[in-house]
């Protein structure tokens, strides 16, 4: 369908939804989506890395995406204690609340990839997630080589995530394993020539040593599968204890270079990611990671994530301009207290505080230069920072079509 073009009001309005949804929960039967799944199989989500559920969807039908009219990407999973809930009348789907349907909610066909195998026979879509909203021609991919994180085994996981409790949850069943080289070759390959520019490449921790021989090996084979040295890639790694190492996937191909320190000031880091603390040199040297990775990449190609409710929003935010007045697109995403984390049951600040926040970050980084075309090339999905741009750059598409 087509929509008529809004205003700049309008838009925000159906912007401040889409974060809402996920911070105050929403609600939805196994079969909700039966039929839309039914018709689109390959709609169904498959768990490579983390689950934003807060409860398990084991048996049930969910899509793995889905948008507003106005194309903002709609974030959240299950939820059973949620405000909002799922309503379907007349095969069309609705966000409702209590008292009415607040928004319809449309969906896009999958990509062609996700029904192709590798040379092993292996599901591409078992590889390769579409994190990118076509809506707005973010054609990106997201591949989490590993969906399990070697910290468990040292109990230094980070408190907010549930990696391993996923892949033990759903692992089996989505049929999701480590990826090889030669498969993330082919998958790209196949995503590419159906449009995709961008992957991201991503994973649980890993030792530091196994990691860089790892990500060459997988930069070798996307060059060779693609015909070319130019591959617009982004390495999600961990700060290496030696930093020359970063010069390598430089020289790999990889054009840009993530670090997430996930939360800025000391203490929280020390106390949140006592992993990444511990094994990577430190907090500080995390900060010197990112300076160096900027001198390699440049500014603009390297990015830093943080999880915003972790800790006050002053302390994010000031990671915020510091890192971006050094050249690092820095970027966070709404935490969620998600089933498994060590951090499950625990309450993230409220839609108030993270709409600020997401507001003050969005004008943090354009104030310190970072373009709209710097943050999409940068980061591994589609955020909330992303839809800000758009609206105020004037680059919502009124008349996007979709299917559903």
């Amino acid at each position: 369908m087509s929509n008529n073009a809004k205003s700049k009001d309008e838009l925000y309005e159906e912007l401040k939804l889409t974060l809402q949804l996920p911070i105050k929960g929403i609600n939805f039967e196994p079969d909700t989506f039966k039929e839309l799944i039914d018709e689109y199989p390959e709609l169904q989500l498959l768990h490579l890395c983390m689950d934003p559920s807060k409860d398990s969807t084991v048996g049930y039908h969910v899509p793995a995406y889905y948008f507003t009219e106005s194309g903002f990407q709609v974030y959240g999973g299950l939820n059973k204690r949620g405000e909002y809930h799922i309503e379907k009348e007349g095969g069309v789907y609705y966000i409702a609340d209590k008292d009415s349907k607040l928004l319809r909610l449309h969906f896009m066909e999958p990509p062609k990839f996700y029904s192709k195998t590798t040379s092993d026979g292996t599901a591409m879509k078992t590889i390769a997630a579409d994190q990118g909203n076509r809506a707005h021609n973010h054609k990106i991919i997201t591949i989490a080589y590993s969906n399990e994180c070697s910290l468990k085994d040292k109990g230094l996981d980070c408190l907010f995530c549930n990696i391993n409790a996923t892949k033990n949850r759903y692992g089996e069943q989505d049929g999701v394993k480590w990826k090889t080289p030669l498969q993330i070759g082919e998958t790209v390959k196949a995503a590419y020539e159906e449009g995709y520019n961008h992957v991201t490449v991503t994973g649980g921790f890993i030792p530091e040593r196994r990691e860089v021989d790892y990500y060459l090996d997988v930069a070798e084979s996307i060059r060779e599968h693609l015909g070319r040295d130019d591959f617009n890639g982004t390495a999600c790694i961990g700060a290496p204890r030696d930093l020359s190492i970063i010069e390598k996937y430089k020289e790999a191909g990889f054009s840009t270079i993530a670090c997430n320190m996930e939360v800025w000031n000391k203490d929280y880091f020390n106390a949140i990611c006592p992993g990444k603390a511990i094994e990577c040199g430190g907090y500080e040297h995390w900060r010197e990671a990112l300076a160096y990775a900027v001198e390699v990449f440049g500014k603009g190609n390297v990015r830093s994530n943080f999880v915003a409710g972790l800790e006050p929003k002053d302390y994010l935010l000031d990671g915020i301009e510091t890192l971006s007045a050094q050249g690092v697109v820095a970027t966070a995403s709404p935490w969620g207290p998600n089933l498994g984390s060590k951090l499950e049951g625990h309450q993230s600040p409220t839609f108030e505080w993270h709409w600020e926040v997401q507001n003050r970050i969005t004008s943090i980084l354009r104030k310190n230069g970072v373009t709209y075309e710097q943050l999409t090339n940068a980061t591994a999905g589609n955020y909330l920072i992303h839809e800000i741009y758009r609206i105020e750059d004037g680059l919502i598409n009124p008349y996007i079509e979709f299917s559903n």
